[in-house]
C-alpha cells in the first residue's frame, strides 16, 4: 500500500515539503543499514489526538542511536516536541509516526565514525498493518526458515534499519509461501519473535512471552500487553519458549505498534486452538484499545496530548 503523503516532514531541524525530504544517494545509510527509527502511534481520543508512549518510544530511539554510537544532536525532549508538531502541522489526527536518525552523506568507508548523522520525523495515516480484517479473522504464520541474530552479531535492543533485512527474508519468505507473516527462532532454536513484532502464547490459562535474551526488540506494546495482562489478573511468564508450543496453544497472537494486537489462528497450517480469536486474545484487545482510543482514563501517564492551537514551530538548537 503507497504511503498517504501529508503535507510536512521535520529534516534536519525544521519543517519541509513532504517531497523535498531527500536523501543523496551515497548517503551511509543507504549502502550499508546505518540508521535507527522507531513506529509510534497517534490515536484520535474524545479530547483530541494524543500519541501513545511518546517518551518511551523516544528514549528507545535514543539509545539505538547510543548502541551505534550515532551522534544525534537533538535531545530526547527536543525529538518528542517535533513529533507532536509534526502531528499538528499536518492536521493529523490518527496516525503513524516516523522518527529515522541515520549517516548521511560524506564518505563510503565501513567506518562510520565521523560520518554526519541526520535526522528525520514523519508522519501519515496507516490503518490495521496485516490487512483490514486481521484484528478480528487473525492471521497464519509459519516458522521461518531464518533465524534471529546470535547474541554478539547485532544488538537485539537497537531498532536499528539494518536489522530489518532479517526481517525481511522472514516476511517475505512467508508471503511466497502463502502466510501472512513469519515467526523467527534465535539462535538457539527458542522461540523469539514475527518479522516485526512481538510473540504471545496463551497455554493452560497462562500468557507466555521470549525474554529479551531471545533476540526480541524490548517492545513498547509487548510492555502494555504485560501491564493489562497482570491488572487483569493473568499469570505471565516471561521465559524461553520451545516451537511446539505455538502448536499446542489455546491461543496465540502479535503485538507491537504497527500490529497493535494481532490473533494468530494458524501456524505451519495446524490450527491455534479453535482456529479463531480466543477468549483471552479478545480481552487483550479491547483492554489495550480502551487504553488507547481513550474510553478509560489515561492513570499511566501514557499519552503526550497533541493541541493543534498551541503548537509552535519547533527550531531546536544544535547541541
Amino acid at each position: 500500500m503507497p504511503i498517504p503523503a501529508t503535507d510536512y516532514i521535520w529534516f534536519n531541524g525544521k519543517l519541509v515539503a513532504w517531497d523535498k525530504a531527500t536523501v543523496h544517494v551515497l548517503a551511509h545509510a543507504l549502502h550499508y543499514g546505518s540508521s535507527v527509527f522507531e513506529g509510534i502511534r497517534c490515536y484520535d481520543q474524545p479530547n483530541g489526538p494524543a500519541i501513545f508512549r511518546l517518551e518511551e518510544h523516544v528514549r528507545r530511539l535514543v539509545d539505538s542511536a547510543k548502541i551505534y554510537r550515532m551522534d544525534c544532536r537533538f535531545s530526547a525532549e527536543q525529538i518528542s516536541r517535533v513529533c507532536v508538531e509534526v502531528i499538528a502541522k499536518n492536521d493529523l489526527k490518527q496516525a503513524y509516526i516516523r522518527p529515522l536518525i541515520y549517516r548521511g552523506y560524506e564518505s563510503l568507508g565501513v567506518n562510520p565514525i565521523g560520518t554526519p548523522v541526520d535526522i528525520a520525523i514523519a508522519a501519515y495515516p496507516w490503518g490495521m498493518y496485516l490487512g483490514p480484517d486481521s484484528q478480528t479473522k487473525g492471521v497464519s504464520v509459519q516458522v521461518s526458515s531464518w533465524r534471529r541474530a546470535a547474541p554478539g552479531t547485532f544488538p537485539s535492543l537497537a531498532k536499528a534499519g539494518g536489522h530489518y533485512m532479517n526481517s525481511q527474508l522472514i516476511k517475505s519468505e512467508a508471503i511466497v509461501n502463502g502466510y501472512v507473516e513469519g515467526v523467527a527462532l534465535d539462535s538457539h532454536g527458542w522461540l523469539s519473535e514475527g518479522s516485526g513484532e512481538n510473540l504471545f502464547v496463551v497455554y493452560r490459562g497462562e500468557l507466555y512471552t521470549s525474554p529479551l535474551a531471545a533476540s526480541i526488540l524490548g517492545g513498547i506494546t509487548r510492555d502494555t500487553v504485560l501491564t493489562l495482562a497482570k491488572e487483569q489478573g493473568l499469570k505471565v511468564r516471561e521465559e524461553f519458549m520451545p516451537r511446539e508450543l505455538l502448536y499446542c496453544a489455546d491461543e496465540a497472537f502479535f503485538s507491537g505498534t504497527a500490529v497493535e494486537i494481532t490473533p494468530i489462528t494458524s501456524v505451519d497450517q495446524i490450527q491455534v486452538g479453535d482456529g479463531q480469536r480466543g477468549p483471552i486474545t479478545a480481552a487483550m484487545q479491547k483492554a489495550f484499545f480502551d487504553v488507547v482510543l481513550g474510553r478509560v482514563p489515561d492513570t499511566r501517564g501514557w499519552f503526550t496530548p497533541v493541541r493543534p492551537a498551541a503548537a509552535k514551530a519547533t527550531q531546536p538548537a544544535k547541541a
